[in-house]
């Protein structure tokens, strides 16, 4: 069965602890420089997205990374994912969601949870743009969601190129999930992601007059923030039926090409529902992991190559026959 009950995953014993684990991957780890080479790709609907390379033009076979809430091609993790892939002979790029390069997008719109089309213009421009044999794709936290969700929307029309999908740290129920991330114990967090969404909100109330309402008091809590601005600005009813519709749990059953979940059991961020074994037990192309260490995005590890485990996870994954 595709359940995995017995993960390799056991960390140095200071990273037995969810939040130690989180903080660390995020603000304590150094990489190797590794600079990126940018591209700006211009989206069907007037706006862009800012694509990062860290290897290109070397390989049949490509990596393509999303990453999470208000992160960017920047973050360790997706440096570590594209790092590890370049190593073994892969090209290997990221792309920031609208918004997230640095630069404010051209639209009201932004990205969102269950927002799958961005991904879908990308995998398809960038095998116009490049001929390869295989695509991988790894997603993490939101961005995971995003593609468990959108592999389950395209189900038997996906790319005939994508072989192998891997997400760590998804939501994937997300109204149970946001509950658990409203938790007293997660507000550090919450206070760190509303830090960047709530100036953005101004910075897009300023460009368009009348559309959004940044006036203070702004936001204090992620239901607060969907509800005042992610809803209306993407065509939901508020945020309740914002993260029922964005959810991919309900779209795992449609994916149909090898697709790894990992979800630490530790994981702040997680309720019971976002482990979902009775999916994987009865499913010939979805895995799940639970780790019972990782946290959220963690995993630390040490590695000669200065690796995490969930990067060598994902390519033992990926290049599996």
């Amino acid at each position: 069965m595709p359940y995995i009950s017995h993960s390799t995953y056991h960390p140095p014993l200071p990273f037995r602890q969810g939040h130690i684990n989180t903080v660390f991957a995020a603000l304590g780890r150094r990489l190797p420089a590794m600079p990126y080479i940018r591209e700006r790709w211009d989206t069907p609907d007037g706006d862009f997205l800012d694509v990062d390379w860290a290897a290109q033009g070397n390989s049949r076979r490509v990596l393509l990374a999303l990453h999470g809430m208000e992160g960017d091609t920047s973050r360790p993790y997706v440096r570590g994912i594209l790092r590890a892939f370049a190593m073994h002979g892969w090209d290997a790029l990221s792309f920031n969601f609208r918004g997230c390069s640095g630069e404010s997008n051209r639209l009201p719109r932004a990205y969102h949870m269950g927002e799958t089309g961005d991904l879908d213009f990308v995998l398809h421009e960038l095998l116009q743009r490049h001929d390869y044999d295989e695509v991988a794709l790894v997603g993490f936290s939101l961005g995971g969601n995003v593609l468990l969700k959108y592999l389950g929307e395209q189900g038997r029309a996906l790319h005939p190129a994508v072989k192998k999908a891997v997400a760590f740290s998804v939501p994937c129920h997300i109204p149970s999930s946001e509950r658990a991330i409203a938790r007293p114990i997660n507000r550090p967090y919450v206070w760190r992601f509303l830090r960047t969404l709530n100036p953005k909100m101004q910075r897009k109330a300023a460009l368009f007059p009348g559309l959004i309402n940044a006036a203070p008091p702004l936001p204090r809590s992620l239901r607060e923030f969907d509800e005042r601005f992610t809803a209306p600005l993407h065509g939901f009813a508020g945020a309740e039926d914002y993260w029922q519709r964005s959810s991919s749990l309900p779209w795992i059953e449609k994916i149909t090409v090898p697709t790894l979940l990992v979800n630490a059991q530790d994981d702040s961020f997680l309720s019971p529902q976002c482990f979902p074994r009775h999916l994987a037990e009865g499913l010939p192309d979805f895995y799940l992991e639970t780790p019972r260490y990782g946290g959220h995005v963690g995993f630390v590890s040490r590695d000669a190559e200065q690796l995490y485990w969930s990067e060598r996870r994902a390519l033992e994954f990926c290049v599996a026959g």
